[in-house]
């Protein structure tokens, strides 16, 4: 593509050099630099894109984007106000805006991102719309399956994905969109058909700052329908959560909102909620009818997030009798409530609950299947926002009759200071440490009754550790796979 072509869509503040130079390729990251690439240098949080600008045009940049004057002969300088802004938008030329060929929904939110928008994506392949998926487990590209490097990636890597679905014959795509994706302009470009809320609660303030802050993000996912170029888009929104309420009173008229909840004035209203063992069923009224829907995912979190995914998947034009009877048969979501398959008199569950309210909820949750006891292992993540971890265990305190807190990813952090912190929120004595995480996952099920409940929470679907100087292989699932293997003991 012409680098006249590319500039055209950016308003720079000044140009030197050659238009008309042929761009093959788009980076912001100097090793990933080719000949003829577009490099853009981005100032991020530990480094400075400008740094890397020789380096870029020695690997054979032809083209620089940057926020301050550059004087290289060898490439064009193309200089702009705001690089991130300008990524955003020379990915969208330079692909074509794939989400106009797409019907796309955006889910945000703390808790519930991950199963609402593998329920979407499932309801629309069951309705013939071959449907990618991006997102915190990994991304689905027609038959390809990728592991997820974040929930959002970078507005180049999200613009080549949408790209790559069109190609794979693709006609609609669910995707996670975090709160840090918002703030960094990640998503900048995109053009949704429907943007879904599912919830706030406390949780990435050290990136924030505040709840504020952190709503602040989150609303501007859904003020920014308005400036959509080509799309007329539908905002989703759980009004049962106090920040769900407060969008739809943001949002006013000028997008237009349908509600979900178990509210009386929720558009898609939940009633007669039922859990059992591995499903749930309950009363879906909407647009002036009744339905039975079931959902195989347990938990009353779990209605919300199938409510979320019938009103998008409605909002994108699948009639809603069609989505209830394939939401019927939606499959597992990896480290969501996954059950650990076992012989034994007691169940297994590993969740990605790393968060107050989440591990709140789950905990609630497996309480409604009637244990004789709630055993809970979990731990919080090193780097990350500290005021959580008391917090965490004032859940676990208060909805598991014992408690095993152990390491998370630790990072940067030293494991034992982060569950010391954790351990000021407990009251009782009704738990134990145990630093290591394999030990502390054999000690729980070796601990299990007939009829009790096991829960590892906190890694859920991830398949590793992280410490301050490596990373290692680490599956939840797996661990407690081998502990139920080599824990002999069979209850009659």
């Amino acid at each position: 593509m012409l680098l006249k072509t590319l500039t055209a869509s950016i308003s720079p503040r000044a140009v030197v050099g050659p238009v008309d130079r042929q761009v093959e390729s788009i980076a912001y990251d100097s090793r990933r630099v080719q000949k003829n690439t577009l490099f853009v240098a981005l100032r991020g949080e530990k480094s400075d894109g400008h740094q890397f600008i020789d380096q870029a045009v020695e690997r054979g940049a032809s083209v620089i984007v940057a926020e301050q004057e550059v004087r290289n002969a060898r490439a064009t300088v193309v200089q702009v106000e705001n690089a991130r802004h300008s990524l955003a938008d020379l990915a969208a030329t330079f692909y074509e805006r794939p989400t106009r060929r797409l019907k796309l929904a955006a889910v945000t939110g703390t808790n519930g991102k991950t199963t609402t928008t593998f329920l979407i994506k499932h309801i629309c392949e069951k309705a013939g719309l071959r449907c990618g998926l991006i997102g915190t487990v990994r991304y689905e590209i027609g038959e390809r399956l990728l592991p997820a490097v974040r929930t959002t990636p970078e507005s180049l890597e999200l613009q080549e994905l949408l790209a790559q679905m069109v190609n794979a014959g693709c006609k609609a795509a669910a995707m996670e969109v975090s709160s840090h994706a918002i703030a960094q302009e990640r998503t900048r470009g995109l053009e949704w058909d429907v943007a879904v809320f599912t919830n706030l609660t406390q949780d990435h303030l050290d990136f924030h700052g505040t709840m504020q802050s952190y709503f602040e993000s989150k609303l501007k996912l859904f003020t920014g329908l308005t400036n959509q170029a080509k799309k007329k888009a539908v905002a989703v929104v759980n009004i049962d959560d106090r920040y769900g309420a407060q969008i739809v009173e943001r949002l006013g008229k000028d997008v237009p909102v349908v509600t979900y909840g178990m509210g009386v004035h929720a558009d898609f209203r939940a009633s007669n909620y039922r859990p059992e063992f591995g499903s749930t069923s309950y009363q879906l009224d909407a647009r002036g009818k009744s339905y039975l829907v079931r959902v195989p995912l347990i938990g009353r979190f779990n209605v919300a997030n199938s409510l979320a995914a019938l009103a998008a998947a409605s909002s994108l034009g699948i009639p809603l009798r069609d989505a209830i009877v394939s939401l019927a048969k939606s499959p597992q979501v990896p480290g969501r409530l996954e059950a650990v398959p076992a012989k034994r008199q007691f169940q297994v569950f590993v969740d990605y609950a790393h968060t107050p309210d989440a591990l709140l909820n789950v905990l609630k949750t497996v309480r409604e299947l009637s244990p004789r006891k709630v055993i809970v292992v979990f731990g919080c993540g090193g780097d990350r926002d500290r005021a959580k971890r008391p917090l965490m265990a004032r859940a676990a305190d208060q909805n598991a009759d014992f408690s095993i807190i152990t390491s998370d990813n630790p990072r940067k952090e030293d494991p034992d200071a982060i569950i010391a912190e954790v351990e000021k929120g407990f009251r009782s004595e009704r738990y134990e440490k145990i630093t290591d995480r394999t030990e502390a996952i054999t000690r729980a099920i070796a601990l299990a009754q007939p009829r009790d409940i096991v829960v590892i929470a906190g890694k859920g679907h991830e398949t590793y550790q992280e410490f301050a100087d490596n990373t290692i292989p680490f599956d939840d699932i797996q661990v407690a796979r081998r502990a139920l293997e080599n824990n002999p003991v069979e209850f009659q």
